[in-house]
């Protein structure tokens, strides 16, 4: 390893610790002394992504998640929401085993997990992904998310994970000496009647 200082070629390893993404160094210049840090990080492949156009750009995290980001723009997500959602994404792209995926596959990675994450951010992204020629188009789109929300409404009104509220759930009974006492169904209580 190069000394930055000298820029002698030779130095021992003071330190080596384990980094949150490689290993860290502490070494020290053999000829002036320097203590200096090096980081040691796996090397992987590059993905690269296939435009429309027949361009080959490699894939920058930072600009899926900023499209991603526009889409969610004052949208009610909790903190890290959009993070994750890239993170499941590259995970995705990494399952996938290729060394390159066209940009509409990528579009329709993100598609998918927006439809379900957030309407509103889906819409937004869709409207500039697929660059609607006209009002139809983008109206059908629309209605088709509608028609699945509707769906997705149906199926988990009919499967309630609550119970239903009952109208008369605390009873209150009578006592001698006019006093109200106040009873629960689900707790059966002795009035000595």
């Amino acid at each position: 390893m190069r000394c930055p200082h000298c820029s002698y070629e030779e130095s021992k390893v003071i330190d080596s610790r384990d980094a949150p993404d490689g290993i860290r160094r502490r070494r020290e210049c053999i000829k002036c002394g320097l203590r200096f840090t090096t980081y040691e990080r796996i090397q992987t492949t590059s993905l690269m992504i296939a435009k429309r156009d027949g361009r080959r750009e490699e894939y920058q995290k930072d600009k899926l998640t900023n499209s991603i980001r526009m889409a969610c723009v004052k949208r009610p997500l909790p903190t890290g929401t959009i993070d994750k959602l890239v993170e499941d994404i590259e995970t995705q792209l990494h399952d996938l085993g290729k060394s390159e995926i066209t940009s509409a596959g990528l579009g329709e990675i993100v598609i998918n997990r927006l439809r379900v994450m957030d309407p509103v951010a889906y819409i937004r992204f869709v409207s500039v992904y697929r660059d609607f020629a006209d009002v139809e188009s983008f109206k059908d789109a629309v209605e088709a998310l509608e028609t699945a929300h509707r769906n997705t409404n149906a199926s988990t009104e009919k499967i309630s994970p609550q119970l239903p509220l009952i109208k008369e759930e605390i009873k209150t009974v009578s006592r001698s000496r006019g006093r109200r006492v106040r009873i629960s169904p689900a707790i059966p209580m002795d009035l000595g009647n």
